[in-house]
């Protein structure tokens, strides 16, 4: 019995640790400790980088989209690295050659990853953007995400990926509500120390700080890991912000954060020194709470249910059956999203959301210790 209550407790405080304790402590934090930065209005030369494989289907409106950019023409690079697309997509971004767009084919195909540690050094900007095809950016995106490189101290900042709305889709309506929370944790994070982790959708780094990647590495977690361990800062800024499709279903969410979890965990191995407060300071804290333990929540899951149990079985104390109780409650409710009566119920399809994610991250991190490695892919959207 002694050894269930442990393992409850131990289960139970991770999981309090990461959704409760963080966020909670965020802004207290945040607000005795945080620290401003200079910016202006300095318009430096921009590489901006698109990632692209077979994306036919939004890549023109991409290339307009950057070109629409308030944002010196002279002083904004357009590159677009096509990782051996074969729907046509390279055809479309040469129709733009004569406006300046670039084309940087990778073949075979290798990989986001690969395709930017071959091609980012070759590009001209004291300042790289980072980019995805399905991506719109907003006109002012740009001069918003450079503005604060007047800081010699910031080395990446995060613009805001804004979701389209989908009422129709619970999937991103799961998402976005998740989404909304992540933001406000940037926020806080971006004034204590740093943000944890980037978007490959919106993020912008000093060139000099574009380290060689792996091929299984996440970029826009990797990278922002390697410039913290640098000394940098990175920032959050809400008004450098594009837009994009969530993914169409649970599925298709589902496989990216098997993807995400999975290449993330690998890529901080890389960087293990970030975890380090004697180094890092309050980011250490935040990379903990807010990815690592959270990477782990299957596990304490698990702990906790079959702590409850092992308690319950043993000894019948009341405060571990309304602990089992409860987690009942909140999978049966999770469960109730597969009856077409109430899977549109904001309740029953965040829980299934939530256990969703849950799987996913143990999905994700048992493929690590399987040595399984997730390079490359399709859009989930198409």
């Amino acid at each position: 019995m002694i050894l269930a209550k442990v393992l409850f407790w131990l289960s139970t405080s991770a999981l309090l640790a990461t959704y409760i304790l963080y966020p909670f402590s965020m802004p207290v934090l945040a607000r005795l400790f945080g620290r401003s930065h200079v910016t202006d209005k300095a318009t430096p030369r921009v590489t901006l980088v698109i990632a692209a494989y077979n994306e036919a289907s939004v890549i023109r409106e991409k290339i307009e989209n950057a070109l629409a950019l308030d944002y010196p023409g002279d002083q904004l690079e357009i590159f677009v690295i096509s990782d051996a697309s074969d729907d046509g997509t390279d055809e479309i971004i040469n129709e733009y050659a004569d406006k300046g767009v670039i084309l940087k084919r990778q073949e075979p195909q290798g990989g986001k990853s690969k395709g930017l540690t071959r091609f980012v050094p070759e590009a001209g900007g004291d300042i790289i953007v980072f980019s995805d095809a399905n991506s719109m950016y907003g006109t002012q995106a740009i001069r918003h995400l450079v503005s604060h490189f007047a800081d010699p101290e910031i080395g990446y900042v995060v613009g805001h990926q804004r979701y389209f709305e989908d009422r129709d889709s619970t999937a991103a309506e799961s998402e976005s509500t998740y989404w909304g929370f992540e933001i406000q944790l940037k926020i806080w994070e971006s004034s204590l120390s740093s943000v944890v982790g980037a978007d490959g959708a919106i993020y912008a780094i000093r060139s000099e700080l574009f380290f060689p990647l792996s091929d299984e590495d996440i970029n826009d977690f990797v990278n922002p890991l390697q410039i913290v361990a640098k000394g940098y800062r990175g920032v959050f800024d809400g008004e450098a912000f594009c837009h994009e499709e969530a993914a169409p279903n649970f599925q298709g969410e589902f496989r990216r954060k098997v993807r995400i979890v999975n290449r993330a965990l690998r890529g901080l191995g890389r960087v293990p020194e970030v975890l380090n407060p004697l180094k890092t300071g309050w980011f250490a804290y935040q990379l903990l709470l807010h990815k690592v333990l959270r990477w782990f929540t299957p596990f304490f899951l698990m702990g906790a249910f079959a702590g409850s149990l092992g308690v319950i079985l043993s000894s019948g104390e009341p405060l571990y059956r309304i602990a089992l109780f409860a987690q009942l409650a909140f999978y049966t409710l999770a469960v109730l999203h597969q009856v077409p009566a109430f899977e549109k119920l904001k309740p029953v399809y965040l829980a299934y959301f939530f256990c969703l994610s849950s799987v996913a991250a143990l999905l994700g991190t048992v493929g690590v210790f399987k040595g399984k490695k997730l390079i490359t892919w399709n859009p989930e959207r198409q």
